[in-house]
């Protein structure tokens, strides 16, 4: 036996009924091919749709949206991370202290992006406050600077005057360059003195790949020849950190070799000493 309905009369001005079947029409709330009122109520009523209170997040969701702002941040869509993030804090129900930290996690980055990338365009020297993983300040006047991308990820890399926090440097002839992630970026203000024309500071990387990779390299930017001799392709390149390229080589395995220099090389060398020990192989001379 159907269940019995009770009938319920309202009287609302003609352009208020266009719109809630506007709502109901985008919703696909249907009485026949028409969209329905009554039905846009009952779902109301239902909690099927939240009207007015703002959505709730539980933790696994909130850490999601986080991740994928941080992801946004990294991969240079700024704009998009402030629209995620401006979301959440303007229609989400949370707690002060995670609204104050999306804010931050937006504001900061996109701000210290936006400025470097101006004093980049301008040719302007600043400073730049920045904040270690280990929660040490420290300070640097950059003479150059220019954005890369390294990994899914952009950093600012600087030409810096101070030089007292690398102790023991593994590359002298690069002391003065800096990779910095924004996100630990404090703050930047533009400082007195002359642009660094030159640039960055680099050392000159041989390479030589093997096998397949000889036609599945992929030219750097920073290439400066790039041939292929026999069965071997050769490629000179400018690095400004021996890090990035430690990575990337490691992923070739025995396709790369690092030819020269010997400080890059022997670098390469002791990790490769290191990761064998790591598997109990036993290094032979």
């Amino acid at each position: 036996m159907p269940r019995k309905k009770e009938a319920l009369t309202l009287s609302v001005p003609p352009e208020t009924k266009e719109q809630l079947e506007a709502i109901a029409l985008r919703l696909g709330i249907f009485w026949g091919k028409s969209p329905s009122v009554s039905g846009l109520l009952v779902a109301i009523a239902q909690h099927k749709l939240e009207v007015g209170e703002p959505f709730t997040l539980n933790s696994t969701e909130v850490a999601a949206l986080q991740q994928g702002i941080r992801l946004l941040i990294d991969s240079g869509y700024v704009e998009q991370a402030r629209s995620v993030s401006q979301l959440l804090v303007s229609r989400g129900n949370l707690a002060a202290p995670l609204r104050q930290s999306l804010l931050q996690q937006v504001i900061q980055p996109t701000a210290a992006w936006r400025i470097a990338e101006e004093y980049i365009n301008d040719a302007q020297p600043f400073l730049v406050l920045y904040r270690t993983p280990k929660g040490e300040n420290l300070a640097y006047t950059a003479r150059y600077a220019e954005i890369s991308f390294e990994e899914k990820r952009f950093y600012l890399e600087i030409w810096c005057e101070e030089t007292d926090d690398i102790k023991n440097p593994d590359y002298p002839e690069l002391i003065h360059n800096r990779c910095l992630r924004f996100d630990r970026i404090q703050s930047i203000v533009k400082t007195d003195g002359k642009w660094r024309d030159e640039g960055l500071d680099y050392v000159k990387v041989y390479l030589h790949f093997y096998s397949g990779m000889v036609n599945a390299y992929d030219p750097r930017a920073r290439d400066i020849s790039n041939e292929v001799v026999g069965d071997i392709r050769q490629v000179v390149r400018n690095v400004s950190n021996p890090f990035w390229l430690m990575r990337e080589v490691s992923r070739y395995w025995e396709d790369c070799v690092i030819v020269s220099p010997d400080s890059v090389r022997d670098r390469f060398q002791q990790k490769l000493i290191a990761l064998c020990r790591q598997y109990n192989l036993e290094i032979r001379d």
